[in-house]
């Protein structure tokens, strides 16, 4: 039994590996500020606290006896990033760098960082290793490129563990859908239960690489006493590349309708291509996806099929 802190614990991703690990009978605290989290995703087992990750007082409460830190609590919209980049620093920076000077006073062994696919930007390669040159293309992106140099320089020299997981497009049941800029998988699978409009930015050609939650958790769970992975960069995804238009087609078979795309140009579609090279991650955390895209897809619409009643 060990014990563990996932900041931004009440969120998406932090929710299912918070859940996934009382479940292998590790004792979990969740921090969250409950800016995009969901106290109600979490299993009675875990121990919840609302509280910002900049509160270092409270960080020192939490992290006492604590093994490992997963840290997932970022503010995540790319588009909002580019309106409100103080605060994406702010909290996705200065939060970190806060959270490390906690752990370095409380002695905890190791960091795992959720880090994103984002920091690449658009790049010349099929399948992107952790050694490309970095190139964000917006604020959100800078910011988390910013805070994997923090975690592994402040872990370097306090003495920290830490692990960089670049984690690509996450889908799964309990994703949220937000009102400005939702997830791309959510926001179809809800446009196609409710007869709406599917709505695709740019011309639909631009690929993505989709992971499935539960590899996801898997990975993180992994990275937490792997060894061998100190101040390593390793990405996690599907290893497969899905063009937005195949996303949309597969939603449809899944559902067996046809589904019609609405392009619409007012807004970027974003890089034109980004897909994770996981050989480092097979090497290193014996990390193989085994959730397909249409499997993903069948067991995500089935959550919405319920949340939405339909």
């Amino acid at each position: 039994m060990a014990r563990y802190l996932i900041t931004g614990g009440a969120g998406f991703l932090g929710a299912a590996l918070a859940n996934a690990l009382v479940q292998q009978r590790h004792v979990v605290r969740v921090l969250d500020d409950l800016s995009a989290g969901d106290p109600g995703r979490l299993d009675p087992a875990v121990h919840f606290t609302r509280g910002d990750v900049s509160d270092v007082p409270k960080l020192w409460t939490l992290l006492q006896g604590v093994d490992c830190v997963f840290h997932l609590a970022a503010r995540v919209a790319v588009s909002e990033s580019v309106l409100y980049p103080r605060e994406y620093n702010a909290t996705n920076v200065g939060g970190t760098v806060a959270l490390l000077q906690a752990v370095r006073d409380a002695g905890v062994r190791r960091v795992v960082f959720a880090s994103s696919g984002a920091v690449y930007g658009e790049q010349p390669f099929e399948r992107v290793r952790e050694d490309a040159t970095p190139n964000p293309g917006s604020p959100y992106a800078v910011s988390k490129l910013a805070a994997e140099y923090y975690v592994n320089v402040i872990g370097a020299l306090w003495g920290i563990d830490t692990v960089i997981l670049r984690i690509f497009n996450a889908y799964g049941p309990g994703q949220p859908l937000r009102v400005s800029h939702p997830p791309v998988v959510p926001a179809v699978i809800r446009q196609a239960l409710t007869g709406g409009s599917i709505i695709v930015h740019g011309d639909g050609r631009q690929q993505r690489d989709f992971v499935y939650v539960d590899d996801v958790v898997q990975a993180l769970i992994t990275a937490a006493n792997a060894p061998n992975v100190n101040r390593l960069i390793i990405n996690v995804g599907s290893g497969v590349a899905t063009s937005i238009n195949d996303l949309v087609a597969t939603v449809g078979r899944v559902l067996g309708k046809r589904l019609e795309p609405l392009h619409v140009t007012a807004e970027s579609g974003g890089v034109s291509r980004l897909c994770a090279d996981l050989s480092r991650a097979r090497e290193r955390l014996n990390y193989e996806p085994r959730v397909s895209l249409e499997e993903g897809l069948r067991r995500t619409i089935e959550h919405w099929r319920k949340q939405l009643g339909v």
